[in-house]
């Protein structure tokens, strides 16, 4: 987890991560005031250090000097051990309403230069494109750059979020295009993706995985991240029945290469109540592993750094290790040859494992058996207050919730149900179902079948029981492994920042 800390509202914005010599470096915008881009570096993709700013807006008067927003790092094709960064910049003299895409070098990924001459600021061009102020909204969308280089023909592409000038108002954004035919010169081509239907495609990503090309982008109208592919570079990019890639909460999606793996980085967006006012939070949760499934269509798998951070393994086999928290009497527990059986026949059930935890990992095959309802209850304490994981096997449908009791009940407001986030995938009547829990920090995951479901981040609950529901339903549970995670943390201030219960400077202590 990674978060910006500020005085009063500080987050992080759009990221980019490039792994180099067993190093992941971070680049980040840093809101509200886009007038730097951050760097941060991990060995595990995790656990964050800042080191030197990479770039600050450029001097009164130059192109850049309002706001810098989205970047991509990429290697110098034409200077070897050298990279480049495209980055987004607005001018003050235009009040930020033109939108063009500058260049910045360095040798070590540490210390980057401008390159302000030649070529540089991008401008996005008409007629391809809307290029004025006044066309469209008013303003010139030309942004969030990506710069991909296709390993087998060695064409060079910069996709930009842009739009096209026809067509309704609010459904004119593409993926723009421009190709590098020389160093550092760029010739403009029509989009290469325009689905005709959204105001802008931002943060747009292409790769080739496993004999495809994907397109990915974020679309603002429903804040989720989207994909689209093709069999050529060129397209035309499609798109299956379902092309979201996480649920929503999850927004503005980078890739990684690291030497054997695939990794999506994304920010996730939470909203807090800070001295009475809604705010939303912006955290950089830890990556997950891109994948194809046998239809071709991405999935993300949990990340196997996890691995390095188990300390305990506890196996739960026998009804003994289970604890029914609510006594209800059509409840039981029973250990059968095909594994331990939870039932509740009439009303509500939960069933404890050993132990409190807060930062765990919990593996498990289930079966179901009836046509009741079942799930996970996190960080739960001795009244039922804490995490519902909501699992609706059959129609295949899982959500997060916060439910407990307020601290100050009043009339109908006693309780607090929340949910959090819901997500969808393939159901069945019965399974069986490989279900894997991450808990770690604020930080919470959910995948069925090997596959990322659920990714978010709240601070409700910080620790309690873990354990399995049953509600007129029953499971039976296989190879039910709980192991406990670190934390490890290399800045004092990450953890406490995240939480909305930590109270500003100025609120520390009475009278002040």
């Amino acid at each position: 987890m990674y978060a910006s800390h500020g005085f009063l509202r500080s987050d992080i914005g759009d990221v980019d991560v490039v792994y180099h010599d067993g190093i992941y470096h971070l680049f980040h915008l840093v809101l509200p005031n886009h007038d730097f881009i951050a760097h941060a570096v991990s060995t595990d993709g995790m656990t964050w250090r800042r080191v030197k700013n990479a770039l600050f807006v450029g001097e009164p008067g130059e192109w850049d000097d309002d706001m810098l927003w989205t970047m991509h790092v990429t290697p110098d094709p034409d200077r070897q051990g050298e990279w480049r960064m495209f980055y987004t910049g607005l001018a003050r003299a235009e009040y930020g309403r033109v939108q063009r895409v500058g260049l910045a070098r360095s040798k070590d990924l540490y210390t980057w230069e401008r390159c302000n001459h030649g070529n540089y600021p991008l401008q996005v061009p008409g007629p391809l494109y809307e290029s004025t102020v006044d066309e469209g909204r008013k303003w010139v969308s030309f942004r969030d750059p990506f710069f991909y280089v296709d390993e087998d023909t060695g064409e060079r592409l910069l996709l930009a979020s842009a739009r096209v000038k026809e067509g309704p108002v609010i459904r004119r954004g593409c993926v723009g295009l421009a190709r590098e035919t020389k160093p550092d010169k760029f010739t403009f081509e029509p989009p290469l993706y325009r689905p005709g239907l959204y105001d802008d495609v931002e943060v747009p990503n292409l790769f080739r995985l496993d004999g495809r090309y994907y397109l990915m982008g974020s679309i603002r109208e429903d804040t989720k991240i989207h994909y689209w592919y093709a069999e050529t570079i060129e397209g035309p990019y499609q798109n299956f029945f379902d092309n979201v890639i996480l649920p929503t909460g999850n927004y503005a999606g980078r890739i990684c290469r690291t030497s054997d793996r695939l990794l999506l980085f994304n920010f996730f967006s939470k909203t807090e109540y800070v001295y009475g006012r809604e705010v939303v939070k912006k955290l950089l949760p830890p990556p997950k592993e891109l994948v194809t499934d046998s239809a071709g269509r991405l999935k993300l798998k949990s990340n196997s750094d996890f691995n390095d951070l188990v300390t305990h393994r506890q196996v739960v086999t026998a009804s003994y290790q289970c604890k029914a928290l609510y006594s209800n009497t059509h409840a039981s527990a029973i250990d059968r040859p095909d594994g331990l059986h939870l039932s509740c026949k009439s009303g509500y059930e939960a069933f404890m494992l050993p132990g409190k935890h807060e930062d765990f990992r919990l593996k498990a095959q289930l079966m179901l058996e009836g046509l009741g309802k079942t799930g996970l209850v996190l960080r739960m304490n001795d009244e039922g207050d804490g995490y519902y994981l909501s699992l609706d096997l059959v129609n295949g449908i899982a959500q997060m919730r916060a439910w407990g009791a307020n601290p100050t009940p009043e009339f109908e407001h006693a309780f607090r149900y929340e949910p959090l986030q819901e997500a969808h995938f393939r159901g069945s009547d019965h399974g069986p179902w490989q279900i894997e829990v991450v808990a770690h920090g604020l930080y919470f995951e959910f995948s069925i079948d090997g596959y990322v479901v659920l990714s978010l981040v709240d601070d409700s609950f910080i620790e309690g029981g873990i354990g399995f529901y049953t509600e007129s339903a029953a499971v039976c549970l296989k190879d039910l492994v709980v192991e406990t995670l670190s934390r490890p943390v290399t800045e004092h201030t990450v953890e406490p920042a995240y939480s909305v219960t930590h109270r500003a400077p100025d609120q520390e202590g009475e009278g002040r």
